[in-house]
C-alpha cells in the first residue's frame, strides 16, 4: 500500500483565522497520529511560531516555514542521507535545507521600494503590538511572527494599478510576491518546490507515496499543484478562493479547520480503505 503523507496550511485551514484554535480538526489528527500519516505543516509562519502549534499537535514530523523558505528535518527522522545540490545546514535538533532569500535581503528591498514611493509596511516596520493588533495574534505569536529567516509579510496601500506596478519591480529584481491574509515578499521559491523536495525523500524511504494538500488561498496554489489531491477549505465568509485553480480541487465542506477535519477523515477512509 502506498504511504500516504499529508501537506497542510495552518492559518485559516488547520487554524482558524480568528481564534488560531483546530478545535475542529481534533478527531482527523488523532486519527492521523493513530495510524502514523505524516503530517506536514506548510505555512507563512516562521520556524517558531510553527514549533509552538507542532508541541499542541503532537507533531514530529519535517516542516516547511515561511511559504518555503526553509525545509526542517528533525535529525534521524529519514534514514538515507539527504542529497542534492542543496544548501543544508544542522541546527538545533534539525537538518534544514534553506530554500529561500534570507531576510536581511528582504529587508533592504522593503527599504528601497519605500524609498521608490511605494506605499508598503513589513513586519520588521512593526512593533510587536503593532503585529498583535494587524493579525489578531497574543503578544507572544506577534513577537514570533517577526523572527523571520526567508519571507517579509507586508500590507500595501494602493490601486490595482499601483499593486501591479509593484510586482513587476519586485519580479525585476529578481524576487517575488505571493498572498495569504498578508502580501509576502519572498525569493524565487514557493511551498511547492518545498513539497517535491518532501516528498522525494519520503518516495526514497517507504517507495510509492500518495499526497493530500490542504489550504485555503492563493500561496498555497503551487503546494497543491504539487499533491495528487488537492484539497481548500472555505474561508471565514463561508465561500472558497475564487481565485486558486488547480486540477482536479476539491472543495471541503467547511471552513477552516472543520472542513479540514471533514475532508481528512473522508478521504482516509477512501484512500486507504480504513474503517473509521
Amino acid at each position: 500500500m502506498k504511504k500516504l503523507i499529508i501537506f497542510t496550511d495552518l492559518d485559516g485551514t488547520l487554524l482558524d483565522a480568528h481564534t488560531y484554535s483546530f478545535k475542529g480538526a481534533i478527531s482527523a489528527i488523532k486519527l492521523l497520529r493513530e495510524r502514523d500519516i505524516p503530517l506536514i505543516i506548510s505555512s507563512s509562519k516562521t520556524r517558531p511560531e510553527i514549533e509552538l502549534y507542532r508541541r499542541k499537535l503532537k507533531n514530529t514530523h519535517p516542516f516547511i516555514s515561511e511559504n518555503g523558505g526553509g525545509i526542517f528535518i528533525p535529525k534521524g527522522y529519514f534514514k538515507l542521507r539527504v542529497k542534492g545540490k542543496l544548501k543544508i545546514k544542522e541546527e538545533g535538533g534539525y537538518l534544514i535545507i534553506i530554500l529561500g532569500t534570507p531576510y536581511p535581503d528582504l529587508r533592504k528591498t522593503i527599504k528601497r521600494l519605500q524609498s521608490e514611493g511605494f506605499k508598503i509596511k513589513g513586519f520588521g516596520d512593526m512593533t510587536i503590538g503593532e503585529v498583535a493588533s494587524l493579525t489578531g495574534l497574543k503578544p507572544l505569536e506577534a513577537r514570533l511572527a517577526k523572527e523571520r529567516d526567508f519571507d517579509e509579510p507586508f500590507v500595501f496601500i494602493g490601486d490595482t494599478n499601483k499593486l501591479m506596478a509593484l510586482k513587476t519591480r519586485v519580479k525585476a529584481m529578481g524576487l517575488n510576491i505571493t498572498q495569504g491574509e498578508f502580501f509576502h515578499l519572498m525569493g524565487n521559491t514557493n511551498k511547492g518546490r518545498a513539497v517535491d523536495i518532501l516528498k522525494d525523500l519520503y518516495m526514497r524511504q517507504f517507495g510509492e507515496v500518495m499526497t493530500i494538500g490542504v489550504g485555503d488561498s492563493l500561496n498555497d496554489v503551487e503546494m497543491l499543484r504539487r499533491v495528487d489531491y488537492p484539497v481548500i477549505v472555505k474561508r471565514h465568509d463561508g465561500g472558497y478562493d475564487k481565485r486558486i485553480r488547480v486540477r482536479n480541487l476539491i472543495k471541503a465542506d467547511g471552513i477552516g479547520p472543520e472542513g479540514w477535519g471533514r475532508a481528512i477523515m473522508e478521504m482516509a477512509d477512501r484512500l486507504t480503505k480504513w474503517k473509521l
